[in-house]
């Protein structure tokens, strides 16, 4: 009897934009399909989800990677995490200047020092060290996923997340941005904090995408684990429950979430949320809005 998987990904929650999200929704197509394949072969879904956001890095659809904008002087600041969940083994980059892939950096982070998390030069340096991808010419490799104005205080941001579980029950958790649009220097949001953008263990994994003030605030990445734990709640109530407590304080934004047993939710309440998942029990789904 096959063993059973989950996969599920997203590319960012937010307002609604005039874009067509035709292409976006194609490539996450392709990606979920690509995924599926190695899942069903007997990857770990570790190496799933950081091939898969790498991909999501370099396809400029989404605000991460090479679709990043800069921040308030013009430079271009990203960060990114991923996490083991049968290990819990995590590593994570913040304010990271000059590479083409933050994941990348982040799981080196996680597997070739003791740290979780380092941020701006000394994440350079590690990149450096392991000879990953430089950018030479910010300007023109990046090609900002969004041009509009911010407004005065304004949170516009933009995230890209993959979770999976694979054949041998574990699950894992990857995710990366440019951070808020024409961010203050030095901005760092939840989406590099285990716990509030990200989290993998026994149960669960999730990856947040949104305001990242308010996700630090309710540390909602681990909520919904902690939810499951000792709350006793299904993965939908968990999910829906601790995206309710951000809600409650004014923030928006969604999130992706599985548990050991396959079972995917992907609430939201920004008006758009790019994801896809698709299962071994043969649930496929790509959508933007509601």
């Amino acid at each position: 009897m096959a063993k059973s998987w989950a996969l599920a990904l997203h590319g960012g929650a937010g307002p609604l934009r005039p874009r067509d999200h035709a292409g976006a929704e194609a490539h996450m197509a392709g990606l979920l399909r690509e995924g599926e394949t190695r899942l069903a072969r007997g990857d770990a879904a570790l190496d799933v989800v950081h091939a898969l956001v790498i991909a999501l890095e370099e396809c400029g659809h989404h605000i991460a990677g090479r679709g990043s904008s800069p921040n308030a002087i013009g430079q271009w600041e990203l960060d990114a995490a991923i996490m083991d969940g049968r290990t819990r083994n995590a590593g994570a980059v913040a304010s990271l200047r000059g590479f083409k892939s933050p994941v990348t950096a982040a799981r080196l982070v996680m597997e070739k020092t003791p740290h979780v998390l380092i941020v701006g030069k000394g994440a350079a340096m590690i990149a450096r060290k392991h000879k990953l991808e430089r950018v030479h010419s910010p300007k023109q490799y990046y090609r900002p996923a969004v041009n509009i104005p911010v407004k005065k205080g304004e949170l516009s941001h933009g995230t890209v997340g993959a979770i999976a579980l694979d054949q041998g029950g574990r699950l894992a958790a990857a995710t990366s941005t440019g951070g808020l649009l024409g961010k203050t220097p030095g901005r760092v949001g939840d989406t590099p904090i285990i716990g509030a953008g990200i989290w993998a263990d026994e149960r669960v994994a999730v990856c947040c995408t949104g305001q990242g003030e308010y996700f630090l605030r309710t540390n909602a990445a681990a909520d919904v684990s902690s939810r499951v734990r000792y709350g006793k709640q299904g993965l939908k109530a968990a999910a829906d429950g601790s995206l309710e407590d951000l809600n409650l304080l004014g923030g928006d934004g969604g999130m992706i979430c599985m548990d050991v047993l396959g079972h995917v939710e992907m609430p939201f309440n920004a008006q758009t949320m790019k994801r896809g998942v698709v299962t071994s029990a043969g649930r496929f789904d790509v959508a933007t809005m509601r």
